[in-house]
């Protein structure tokens, strides 16, 4: 989605003007240093700009001041995040204090919401090429499954 010129000229405004936690937080996230994830500081989207964004994780990170938690910006905030929602992108929303006390800990909230939401195998890899996929129960534990004899009377 192109973004009109004012929101990526206030995204390049707001990337000089970054405050400190985000600043921290940028640190960690540079350069695809979160498990090779790649992540845009000031993001446009529409008619918002987001702290942080995934694409390839959808994910909106938002460092959230004091001000975020006071007069109507909470609202403001969750419609901004239904916005996000419409389009298939998660909001993740980390109070800046905890960035300051332990980036680390950020990070990892950040990494546990995208392991979180990532597809995944529950049953592991696929088997090598030629394998019984078991398309129906396995054996109860400690029985062995009965093999077919290939080319053999019984």
């Amino acid at each position: 989605m192109r973004e009109p010129k004012a929101f990526i000229t206030k995204a390049r405004e707001l990337r000089k003007e970054m405050s400190v936690p985000e600043r921290v937080l940028w640190s960690a996230l540079r350069g695809s240093r979160l498990d090779g994830l790649r992540f845009r500081r000031q993001h446009p989207m529409g008619p918002y700009v987001f702290d942080f964004f995934c694409a390839s994780a959808r994910l909106a990170v938002e460092i959230d001041s004091y001000a975020h938690e006071v007069g109507d910006q909470p609202q403001r905030d969750a419609v901004r995040d239904g916005w996000m929602a419409e389009r298939g992108v998660r909001t993740l929303r980390i109070p800046a204090r905890w960035v300051l006390q332990s980036v680390d800990g950020a990070i990892s909230a950040i990494r546990a919401d995208i392991q979180d939401h990532s597809p995944h195998r529950p049953f592991g890899p696929p088997p090598p090429q030629g394998e019984d996929l078991w398309l129906h129960d396995p054996p109860p534990v400690g029985e062995a499954p009965a093999k077919p004899t290939e080319g053999r009377a019984s």
